[in-house]
């Protein structure tokens, strides 16, 4: 039987996972939250990690998920299996949302909701500015890393104006060819591999 990891001539890239690096999915892994998945991990301890899948758009609207808020038409995506009742944010204002986590250099998580709805109000914030994400993706401690080590997950770089733009939806075959010939391959796989 021939294994995952010689159909994907693995080989690391060294790189750990870390706050503000990306996980990206392997191409067979058909879990329907993750499959072809780029995920920014907004936190990572020895507690466990967070992140927010970057690529997932969904066609709701910001008003269809929080009653009375303003018509934003801001980017909803799909963040992960995990409190899918419950609504999270990226953002590069900082300078005008109170309590924001920084995940990267000009690239924060979080912060106070109701500015955010004034913003949107007096129309201080762009869409460009600032996604939001239905649930989020949770790894409890070592769980991550034995996921890593069963090579589900590539971890890599990014730049905010990446997971920003609006075209994400190509974001896992851009990520993957960004990393060269040795992984740019993997976007020639079938994503369902009974089409194979």
């Amino acid at each position: 039987m021939t294994d995952i990891n010689d159909i994907l001539k693995i080989k690391t890239n060294n790189i750990s996972p870390a706050k503000g690096k990306i996980l990206i999915s392997e191409p067979f892994l058909l879990d329907y939250y993750f499959k072809r998945s780029v995920v920014l991990l907004a936190e990572h301890n020895e507690e466990g990690s967070f992140g927010l899948i970057v690529n997932k758009p969904v066609e709701w609207k910001l008003g269809d998920i929080l009653k009375g808020f303003p018509d934003f038409d801001a980017p909803v995506y799909i963040g992960g299996p995990v409190k899918t009742d419950s609504l999270f944010f990226i953002h590069t204002r900082a300078d005008i949302i109170d309590d924001s986590l920084e995940i990267l250099d000009g690239l924060y998580w979080g912060g106070d909701i109701e500015i955010v709805k004034e913003l949107i109000m007096i129309n201080r914030i762009t869409q460009d500015e600032i996604k939001f994400f239905v649930g989020y993706s949770g790894w409890v401690a070592n769980q991550l890393e034995e996921e890593l080590e069963r090579n589900s997950w590539l971890v890599s770089k990014i730049k905010p104006q990446d997971i920003m733009q609006a075209d994400t939806e190509n974001l896992w075959d851009d990520t993957l060819e960004q990393l060269g010939e040795g992984y740019s391959y993997w976007t020639n796989f079938p994503s369902d591999p009974a089409m194979n």
